[in-house]
């Protein structure tokens, strides 16, 4: 169970994520502040509104010749400040809009930039589902504290200000005591009650975090599901998170009808009480029945709005909860960040070199161990071994995805934790062994290498990677949607998308992660072709794990628990007669079988 003390929406948090939201609205903060006065004149006009209807009481029982004058003109104002009033409050609506929707926006896409610049790790652990969710209810959140404070908090407290001056001003202070005491003994218990309920809201948010995530990931993995014949597993188990939310929303609803119970009775026995005083005075001859009616109609109008305060307090602490989960995921600290020095890679020859490199995904578990080689300008070095070896490791750490824990990468000579991630990226290209495409259509993901390439450009990498006559055939061609993650199209299309999206791209380095994994015999040997054929004009890195891919490379590396073993090309390493030569004539029996 979350404490007080861990609760993410505690006090400090509460103001921290207030003052965290200031920025996206400094923008226009012009028309914040005019429509705050717009909120004022508002309420004054509100507030001004049983003033003038006291007179016209007062007129009504005075001397006869007044009657036909006076009355015209106060309600003539009475009409006036009502139109007032619901001008002021629509002009505020309408100019506070953009501050409430611009705002979103801006936070939407702070979020959705933050969470590209997060390392590849956090998204590995990430729960999408649940993200997603956290996401939603989080930008919403801005809008709707906005309309709470803007349309409910702030013309509360104006308008109370107003009503307590008038009457510590011009009545006993009786009337402005009862009214004091009965808001603060209001607002003490509100906030009291609402403390105690947010548990159930936490629970609430957490469970429903939960069931997003759970319903997208088994979506996502549908066909699994399929293979397994699990769907009931999977219906159960959303279930049951379900049913923990039922129960929680169940105890959160019977709390919230004890508070609303407690906020009627509360206001119940002021008002009772402001009357009772009113009424006498009237007796005493101390009041005018205007006056009787003047009060009335203030305690009708601060009342009934300080009816919805608890609801409105309820919902700014909700509102709270979920701004602060988008606020902890913008505070989430990016694993590699680009030194406060970093230059823009400069890229002339192409060479890599790797010196010494370690690294871990954990601490207690290494998994490179003093890693050198180097890939000369325009050479072809191949990695190969046992699944688990650290092969894939070697790209992702050419491409920054991490920092090594030991040694360094160059590239021409550049240390690459010294340049910028994005300079350093747009000089390498990658055909990965599994190939995730965005649910749109085929141009769409081969364009996605180079977004201004031309047509002419995309129909020839298509064909350089043997995929142009499929996307002719197809009913829709190239504006055939591929489906979510690609589902729509075989792995050997996928990888051949990929391999024409890396040719796009024209990237002085290119990495191939198992780039042939998914095709057949015949497609294997003409993308072989073209792959030899692309990797002639660029230094290549190629990881492979079935050898015959890689016969041609001018070097061969040959890792073994992170630890490279042998070196040299298809030759050399046969004659060594090592590990290389064992798994080449383990996958010479496996392919004569």
């Amino acid at each position: 169970m979350v404490t007080r003390t861990e609760r993410p929406t505690d006090n400090r948090r509460d103001w921290h994520n207030l003052r965290s939201m200031l920025p996206f609205l400094w923008e226009y903060r012009g028309r914040a502040l005019f429509a705050l006065a717009c909120l004022i004149f508002s309420k004054v006009a509100n507030v001004g509104v049983p003033v003038v209807l006291k007179d016209i009481v007062d007129t009504l029982q005075g001397k006869p010749e007044q009657v036909l004058i006076l009355p015209v003109i106060l309600l003539l104002g009475y009409g006036a400040l009502r139109l007032a009033s619901a001008l002021f409050n629509e002009l505020r609506d309408t100019v506070f809009a953009r501050v409430r929707y611009h705002a979103m926006r801006k936070l939407s896409v702070r979020v959705f930039e933050h969470l590209h610049n997060l390392s590849l790790r956090f998204h590995l652990e990430r729960k999408t589902g649940a993200i997603s969710r956290d996401l939603e209810r989080g930008t919403a959140s801005v809008s709707t504290l906005m309309n709470f404070m803007v349309f409910s908090i702030i013309p509360i407290a104006v308008e109370f200000t107003l009503v307590a001056f008038i009457l510590l001003g011009n009545y006993s202070p009786v009337f402005a005591l009862i009214t004091f005491a009965t808001v603060a003994v209001y607002v003490l218990f509100t906030v009291k009650i609402t403390e105690w309920r947010m548990d159930h809201r936490h629970q609430m948010n957490r469970l429903d975090s939960q069931s997003s995530n759970q319903a997208v990931d088994s979506l996502i993995n549908y066909e699994t599901v399929k293979y397994f014949n699990n769907e009931t597993l999977e219906l159960q188990r959303y279930d049951r998170t379900l049913g923990e939310w039922e129960e929680t929303a169940v105890k959160s609803q019977t709390s919230m009808s004890i508070l609303n119970f407690g906020q009627s009775s509360i206001i119940a026995i002021g008002v009772t009480f402001i009357m009772f005083f009113a009424a006498n005075a009237v007796v005493q001859g101390e009041m005018s029945i205007g006056d009787l009616v003047m009060v009335n109609a203030f305690l009708l109008q601060l009342f009934l709005p300080l009816g919805t305060l608890g609801i409105v307090y309820r919902q700014v602490k909700y509102t709270l909860a979920d701004m602060d989960m988008v606020f902890r995921l913008l505070e989430t600290p990016q694993e590699v960040k680009d030194s406060a020095t970093a230059s823009e890679l400069q890229v002339t020859r192409g060479e890599i070199r790797f010196e010494a490199v370690d690294f871990g995904y954990q601490p207690e578990r290494p998994i490179l161990h003093g890693v050198s080689f180097s890939v000369p300008s325009g050479a072809k070095l191949a990695v190969v071994g046992h699944s688990g070896a650290g092969k894939s490791t070697l790209s992702r750490l050419l491409f920054r995805f991490y920092d090594v824990t030991g040694g360094r990468i160059l590239i021409d000579g550049q240390d690459i934790a010294q340049v910028s991630q994005a300079s350093l990226r747009r000089a390498i290209g990658i055909v990965p062994q599994d190939t995730v495409l965005f649910n749109d259509s085929i141009r769409y993901n081969l364009q996605y290498g180079n977004p201004q390439a031309s047509q002419v450009d995309i129909e020839r990498a298509a064909k350089m990677a043997h995929i142009f006559d499929f996307i002719e055939s197809l009913p829709e061609g190239w504006e055939t949607m591929v489906g979510e993650r690609g589902l729509k199209l075989s792995g050997g299309e996928k990888q051949r998308v990929a391999i024409a999206r890396a040719i796009l791209k024209q990237p002085p380095i290119l990495i191939f992660d198992e780039a042939t994994s998914s095709l057949d015999s015949a497609t294997e040997q003409a993308i072989q072709h073209t792959l030899h054929e692309v990797a002639g004009h660029y230094t290549t890195l190629m990881i492979a794990h079935r050898l015959s891919t890689i016969v041609d490379a001018d070097q061969i590396l040959v890792l073994d628990q992170g630890r490279v073993v042998e070196q040299g090309n298809h030759a050399t390493l046969l004659a060594l007669q090592g590990l290389y030569a064992r798994m080449w004539e383990l996958q010479l029996h496996d392919d004569s079988r």
